[in-house]
């Protein structure tokens, strides 16, 4: 299939029809409508070597995103454009928040061949997928996650787990809930994430059956998981947990509010750890599991570079995948188990501590 074939199908002039599908000027939209229509329906994609023989590269780099609004992709859109404009790319923002999302871009984006490589951030490409990105010749980089064989940056889910549920584990605590969440819109991912693989280990080798009533697997969202904990609380009343390890952050939150508005005290009654070191999670002295997301997306960005131009390394050749550092970040939302906390000698006679420190009219709380 050729451009050729692409004209006279659309009814255009050659030089509309490589017009049209480069978004270049002179073009109406109602034509270039007409052309990329066209292209699509043929199946045709741009040749890669056309395109560098006309122009070189387009010092494009494409950027597939499930959500702008969320913390975790603004921090890794930031680290990949702050690498990629030092080096005079420009990005093309693509939001892929659904399947028609994702079904428009995966259409569109190999018909018009306007960039040099993709990054995909944090959602799984399944097969289809997979050939419509090979049809454009291009790199492909996955940041925070995937299931294809593409050069990536991510963490370690499971070593993320390990950290969380075995500090839980060490502080003494036998009965610990799990908050886990999935996005509806992403579907790929392995039915058990490697946080949920983690928890049932810690809990299976430290001699802990696994209690499915202290778990719950959500949709996405703070206020989801903050249903989440009331449930657990309501369906063990006799038997309640001890402490929650929530998936991330936000979901940790979530938790929290119900926790407080139950009346429980953090870390007294109930111990909460999370993961990322989400920028509030210092300000809510929340324990947690810290990655560097911006990290991420610039290493995610200098792959994209090395794939492009590629230089000599230790053993000869481009890294292909980079696993960033986790480090368990202790704050103030975990503490010993209650059967393990030692009375003091104000616990007798009055007030602990913990409630003298409490804030007052007088001395409020930082926040």
């Amino acid at each position: 299939m050729s451009l050729s074939d692409v004209a006279r199908e659309a009814g255009v002039s050659l030089t509309t029809a490589s017009r049209a599908l480069n978004d270049s000027y002179g073009v109406s939209a109602a034509t270039k409508a007409k052309v990329l229509a066209t292209a699509r329906r043929l199946d045709y994609v741009v040749s890669p070597d056309a395109v560098r023989l006309a122009g070189g590269p387009t010092r494009r780099v494409a950027l597939a995103v499930p959500h702008l609004e969320r913390w975790f992709f603004g921090e890794m859109v930031s680290g990949i454009e702050t690498v990629l404009s030092a080096a005079h790319f420009d990005l093309l923002l693509y939001q892929v928040g659904d399947a028609d999302d994702r079904h428009d871009f995966f259409t569109r984006l190999p018909a018009r061949r306007k960039v040099d490589a993709v990054v995909v951030v944090a959602f799984p490409v399944d097969q289809h997928e997979q050939e419509r990105l090979a049809l454009m010749g291009v790199s492909i980089i996955a940041a925070g996650g995937q299931n294809a064989d593409y050069p990536y940056v991510c963490i370690d889910d499971y070593r993320a787990g390990r950290l969380a549920v075995d500090h839980l584990l060490e502080l003494g605590h036998r009965r610990i809930a799990m908050i886990a969440a999935h996005d509806p819109d992403q579907p790929g991912w392995p039915a058990r994430s490697g946080r949920s693989a983690a928890y049932v280990d810690a809990l299976t080798e430290a001699g802990i059956a696994v209690d499915h009533s202290l778990i719950r697997d959500v949709d996405w969202g703070g206020l989801n998981a903050a249903s989440a904990m009331a449930d657990i609380l309501d369906a063990n009343p006799e038997h309640a947990p001890t402490a929650v390890f929530a998936h991330s952050d936000e979901l940790a939150l979530g938790a929290i509010r119900t926790l407080r508005r139950r009346g429980l005290r953090i870390p007294d009654d109930l111990s909460v750890v999370g993961i990322d070191d989400h920028p509030l999670a210092a300000l809510t002295d929340l324990t947690t599991v810290h990655q560097s997301v911006r990290e991420q997306g610039e290493i995610a960005a200098r792959l994209v570079l090395d794939t492009l131009n590629p230089g000599p390394t230790a053993d000869g050749g481009v890294p292909t995948s980079v696993t960033a550092p986790v480090t368990l970040t202790v704050r103030a939302s975990t503490g010993p188990a209650p059967d393990r906390r030692r009375p003091t000698a104000a616990t007798a006679d009055g007030p602990s501590r913990r409630e003298h420190d409490r804030p007052t009219a007088e001395h409020p709380q930082e926040t």
